[in-house]
């Protein structure tokens, strides 16, 4: 038989696997972005051009699994080199760039034109939008902070703690980053560090994941919790740091527990007793002061209408709705409550880690489990029971406003923070609401500033000069920034070659450097070999 495609019969060829999914296949055993970003690098000095596909640099396996994989690997070293450090780290305050400067210089201008219009009398809405757009234009380019130093509203929120939550212990704050030095009985001196899990309260009793009786398990507190869980996360750092007495840092991650609720594994640099950390999870709460919403203004038949340079009305009575900020002023008399007030359960384990033991190791896997899988795919959706529990929880999540900015709130009469036409309740486009995220809005990786001394980016840079040290090369000798012009290729572009002639030509790149890589290593080690021989020979 020849092989001639004609006389195969068509469910044979039918069956075959596709010559794309092959190539995709062999992209990805071989760590070949599938979803490249085309670029056209011009040379400025030669004055040629070529293609250039840049990484998509997504971080879920779904969507790309060689880049996932590398940024799982990013993590995990990252997670590694901070979790032990045993110096402090120093991060110099970088010179403000020439477009800050001039920046800060405008404002001071548009300032100084605005307090003169003030007392001429004139309207003052031109000076104050021009000022927020530098302000804007301020945050963009980098610069912290803000050039008139802390600003108010004007609403004030009691700062006493709540009666149901314990008090906390303050020490002595102290300047640094690490933690305590333990020396055993041989002289020996280590620094151990801290692994913490932390979980969300009940909301009814589960069975395989999902709830026993679904009419009786909260789902409206479930959704509230997972959509502000990293506040609680933040309040939960503060309260740690004000207890240990220094500069806490940390590694954390977000995933969802079986029953669907996010819940935080955290790798904490120097040790507190468990009796404590058990004590400021029980005093850590959460209070989100928002208009409320658990009365229904508008539902489905009836809904606010929209008006130019007024905004949202009530199409019953015409009224204008409230604002988002005059909905948050009505809220500042005494016996005004919060929306909702969030904790932590029962459920808090924390168990200390050397650095260099197989735990440390092991503990680093645990933290990064689920990082290229997003929250939805970490739950046994399969399970009937369980995807019915993600709809419930979905169902319950529609009309939850999720930020300001939700349409969901005109649900309740009120207009949310920077109105516009075309919104309408259960419409809204924020991550807690889609159902991959399963309510949670949020970062799933949190690090602290301090906690490897390095940015992503730094980390990144760090193994792309590994691999040129060791084919040679260096990372940064004769680099001219100004040489080379990047630009975007938009769709269509009849220059820019099919995707899967791009990805042949990244895979025999691929190849290429894979051999070239080994080859090195291997005369590497065989020199390491020679002058370990050449010593112990001198010896």
């Amino acid at each position: 038989m020849t092989g001639n495609v004609r006389s195969t019969p068509r469910a044979v060829r039918m069956a075959m696997p596709l010559a794309r999914e092959v190539v995709d296949q062999l992209a990805i055993s071989l760590g070949v972005c599938i979803r490249p970003v085309p670029m056209r690098c011009v040379d400025n000095a030669k004055g040629t051009a070529r293609v250039v596909d840049i990484p998509c640099g997504a971080t879920l396996e779904s969507k790309c699994p060689p880049c996932a994989k590398r940024n799982l690997q990013l993590r995990k070293a990252q997670c590694r080199e901070g979790w032990h450090l045993d110096h402090e780290p120093v991060i110099p305050a970088s010179e403000p760039t020439d477009e800050q400067r001039y920046l800060v210089e405008l404002r001071a201008q548009l300032q100084a034109l605005r307090d003169q219009a003030d007392q001429d009398g004139e309207d003052l809405a031109p000076w104050d939008d021009a000022l927020a757009e530098v302000d804007a234009d301020l945050r963009r380019s980098g610069l912290r902070g803000s050039v008139l130093g802390r600003t108010s509203t004007g609403r004030r929120r009691s700062t006493r703690r709540r009666q149901d939550a314990p008090d906390l212990p303050k020490r002595k704050k102290v300047s640094s980053t690490l933690g305590r030095v333990y020396e055993s009985p041989d002289g020996q001196r280590f620094r151990p560090s801290m692994f913490i899990t932390l979980t969300l309260p009940s909301y009814g009793r589960i069975l395989d994941g999902a709830p026993l009786d679904p009419t009786a398990y909260d789902y409206r507190r479930a959704a509230r919790d997972a959509l502000h869980f990293s506040k609680l996360v933040d309040r939960f750092v503060q309260n740690l740091r004000r207890v240990a007495g220094w500069d806490v840092q940390y590694f954390a991650t977000v995933e969802p527990q079986k029953r669907l609720a996010p819940h935080l594994h955290l790798a904490m640099r120097g040790t507190l007793s468990r009796a404590e950390i058990k004590q400021i999870a029980a005093a850590t709460y959460h209070q989100v002061w928002w208009p409320q919403a658990d009365r229904v203004v508008f539902d489905g038949e009836t809904l606010p209408v929209w008006e130019d340079e007024v905004g949202y009305l009530d199409p019953r009575t015409g009224e204008v709705l409230p604002t988002w900020d005059q909905a948050l002023d009505a809220l500042t008399d005494e016996d005004a409550e919060p929306l909702h007030v969030l904790t932590f359960g029962d459920q808090v384990d924390a168990k200390g880690v050397l650095a260099g033991t197989p735990n440390a190791d092991q503990v680093i896997r645990y933290l990064s489990k689920y990082l290229t899988k997003s929250i939805a795919e970490t739950c046994d959706l399969d399970n009937p029971r369980q995807r019915d529990h993600a709809d419930r929880m979905a169902d319950a999540l529609r009309y939850e406003p999720c930020s300001p900015t939700c349409p969901n709130w005109l649900r309740y009469g009120v207009q949310p923070k920077g109105a516009k036409p075309g919104q309408a309740p259960g419409q809204c486009r924020g991550k807690g609401h889609k159902p991959e995220h399963l309510g949670y809005p949020g970062r799933r990786v949190l690090v602290s500033r301090k906690w490897s001394n390095k940015t992503l980016t730094e980390h990144r840079a760090d193994r792309r000069a590994w691999v040129l040290e060791t084919l040679g090369l260096s990372a940064t000798a004769g680099i001219d920034p100004n040489r080379y012009t990047w630009r975007p290729i938009p769709p269509g572009d009849p220059d820019l070659p099919p995707l899967g002639q791009r990805l042949l030509v990244e895979i025999a790149n691929r190849q290429r450097w894979r051999a070239l890589l080994a080859e090195h290593q291997a005369q590497a080690d065989d020199t390491d070999l020679s002058a370990t021989g050449e010593r112990r020979r001198a010896a």
